[in-house]
C-alpha cells in the first residue's frame, strides 16, 4: 500500500510540474509580446507615419489594459478554475498578437495592444494561482521564481533572436510568430494541464469576487506590497520592454543587432536571477529586508545609468563624452539581477492570506505590477518628449525610491486576512 501511495504522489507531483511548466510557457509569451517594441519601435513609428513617443505612449494601452483585467481573471480564477481560464486567454492572445500584425496605422494598433493587454492578463496568474493553492508557503516561494524566469526567456527572445528576425522580415514578423506559440502553447495547456474543479471555489457573485480583489489590495496588510508593486515591476518591464532599446541605439550608438544583444544579456540575468533569489529565500529567509535592499540598489544603478548620458556627471567625472555601452552593460546585468526579488512580493502575499483567497490576492499585487507598468509607460513617455531619457532612468530611480520608502513603512508581521 506504501509504495502504491508513493507512486500516485509521484505521480501527481509530476502532473503538477508539466502543467506548471505549460502555463509557465504562455507567461513567456506574454513577455515576448509586451517587449517587441522595444527593438521595433522605430520601424513601427515609421511605417505608422507617428512620432516614436507618441507611439511609445500608446503601447501603455497594453499595460492599462492587462492590470484592468487582473480584478476579472483573478475571481474567475477562484471560481471556474486555471485551466478554462487559461485556454480562453489564449485564444485571445491569438487573435491580438494577429490583430497587431495585421495593423495599418496608430488606432488599428492600439486596438491590438488592446486585446492582447486583456489576454495576456492572466498568463502570469495562471500557473502562480494554480502553485499557490497546491503548494506549502515555503515551496511556492521557490515555484514563483522558477515561473518568472521561465516567462522571462520571452524576453530573451525578443532580444538578440527578435533584432534578427525584424532587420530580415520586418516588425510584423514578431507578431506572427507570437501567433504561432499561442496555438502551441494552447495545445500543451490543453494537453497537460488536467481537468479539475475549481480548488476552494468561490461561489459569491462575480462582482462580490471582484470587488474582494480590491479590498485585498487596499488592505493595510498588503498595502505596503501593493506601493512596491506599482513601481517595481514597472522599471523592470519599461526599460526592457521600451526605453532600453532606444537608450542604446541613440545615446550610445549601438545599432539594432547590438543593442539586442546588451538587452539579451540583460534578460538572462532577469531569467537567471529569480531561481537565484527564491533559492536564497527558501534557505535564509528575511524576505523583508531583501525587497527593500534590492530595490534599493536598482534604484542607483538606474541612476549611475542616467549619469553616464553626454554631458552628466559619471561621464564628466571620468573626462569622456559618454560612458561606453560596456558601462550600460555591466549596469543592466546588476539591474536584471536586483529586480529578480520581484517574485518575493507574491510569496510574501502568500504568507498573509489563506487558500481560498490566494488567486484574489495575487492578483491585486499582480494589478498594481501592471498598473503600475501602464502609469510609469505612459508618464516616461511625456518625460523623454520634455527632458531625454536620461530624465527617464532618473524618473524611474525616484519611483522605486518612493516605493521602497512606503514598503518600509507599511510592511510588519500581522494576522492572516481572511
Amino acid at each position: 500500500m506504501d509504495g502504491v501511495a508513493k507512486n500516485d504522489a509521484g505521480s501527481s507531483t509530476r502532473t503538477l510540474i508539466f502543467a506548471l511548466l505549460a502555463l509557465a510557457c504562455g507567461h513567456m509569451l506574454s513577455t515576448l509580446l509586451r517587449t517587441i517594441p522595444a527593438i521595433s519601435l522605430d520601424l513601427m513609428a515609421a511605417d505608422f507615419a507617428t512620432p516614436p513617443q507618441t507611439l511609445a505612449s500608446l503601447t501603455s494601452i497594453y499595460h492599462l489594459a492587462f492590470a484592468a483585467s487582473q480584478v476579472p481573471v483573478g475571481a474567475a480564477m477562484d471560481r471556474f478554475g486555471v485551466r478554462p481560464v487559461s485556454l480562453s486567454l489564449l485564444v485571445g492572445t491569438i487573435f491580438g498578437a494577429t490583430a497587431s500584425a495585421f495593423a495599418t496605422g496608430p488606432a488599428s494598433f492600439l486596438m491590438g495592444q488592446l486585446v492582447l493587454g486583456i489576454a495576456t492578463s492572466g498568463m502570469l496568474m495562471c500557473p502562480m494561482t494554480l502553485a499557490a493553492k497546491q503548494l506549502s508557503p515555503t515551496q511556492f516561494g521557490l515555484w514563483s521564481g522558477a515561473i518568472l524566469s521561465i516567462g522571462n526567456i520571452g524576453m530573451l527572445l525578443s532580444s538578440s533572436p527578435l533584432a534578427l528576425v525584424v532587420d530580415r522580415l520586418g516588425w510584423r514578423a514578431g507578431f506572427w510568430i507570437s501567433a504561432i506559440g499561442g496555438v502551441a502553447v494552447a495545445i500543451a495547456v490543453l494537453v497537460l494541464v488536467p481537468k479539475q474543479p475549481a480548488q476552494h471555489k468561490d461561489d459569491s457573485s462575480p462582482l462580490s469576487q471582484m470587488m474582494e480583489v480590491l479590498r485585498l489590495g487596499l488592505s493595510r496588510p498588503l498595502r505596503g506590497l501593493v506601493a512596491l508593486s506599482l513601481v517595481s515591476l514597472a522599471a523592470s518591464l519599461v526599460l526592457r520592454g521600451l526605453w532600453g532599446g532606444p537608450w542604446l541605439m541613440d545615446i550610445k550608438g549601438l545599432t539594432r543587432i547590438e543593442a539586442g544583444n546588451q538587452l539579451g544579456l540583460f534578460t538572462l540575468a532577469l531569467i537567471i536571477g529569480p531561481v537565484c533569489i527564491g533559492m536564497v529565500d527558501r534557505r535564509f529567509g528575511h524576505r523583508r529586508t531583501v525587497v527593500a535592499a534590492t530595490h534599493f540598489v536598482s534604484a542607483l544603478l538606474l541612476l549611475l545609468m542616467a549619469l553616464g548620458a553626454p554631458g552628466y556627471p559619471v561621464s564628466s567625472l571620468f573626462g569622456v563624452a559618454v560612458m561606453p555601452p560596456q558601462y550600460d552593460l555591466v549596469l543592466f546585468v546588476l539591474i536584471g539581477f536586483a529586480v529578480s526579488a520581484q517574485p518575493l512580493l507574491y510569496g510574501m502575499t502568500r504568507q498573509l492570506v489563506d487558500a481560498q483567497s490566494a488567486g484574489k490576492a495575487l492578483s491585486a499585487i499582480n494589478l498594481s505590477f501592471f498598473l503600475g507598468a501602464a502609469l510609469m509607460q505612459s508618464v516616461t513617455g511625456a518625460v523623454a518628449a520634455l527632458d531625454g531619457l536620461p530624465a527617464v532612468m532618473i524618473f524611474m530611480a525616484a519611483a522605486l525610491l518612493a516605493g521602497t520608502a512606503v514598503f518600509l513603512i507599511y510592511t510588519s508581521p500581522g494576522p492572516e486576512i481572511k
